[in-house]
């Protein structure tokens, strides 16, 4: 079992459902309405917030990989 798929199984019932629905959005690369940046000082790394929850992810070309998803806190991007 990944990392992502833990931290999944961490959370409440609404918010894994929310999560899921990101994560849909994400690999259709549907960006509209999710709160989407990209990370300075990295050129693929991108995140998308709702909440206290961080998906960080890299996009290249037509790839899209989740590397990470947390609650906001001091280790959230540490380790990209």
């Amino acid at each position: 079992m990944n990392k992502v798929d833990k931290f999944l199984n961490k959370l409440s019932n609404k918010e894994r459902i929310t999560v899921l629905e990101c994560l849909k959005l994400i690999k259709a690369k549907n960006f509209e309405g999710l709160n989407f940046k990209k990370l300075s000082g990295f050129d693929i790394l991108y995140r998308v917030r709702k909440g206290s929850i961080r998906i960080v992810f890299s996009w290249e070309w037509q790839n899209v990989n989740i590397i990470k998803i947390d609650r906001k806190n001091d280790n959230t991007y540490k380790d990209l």
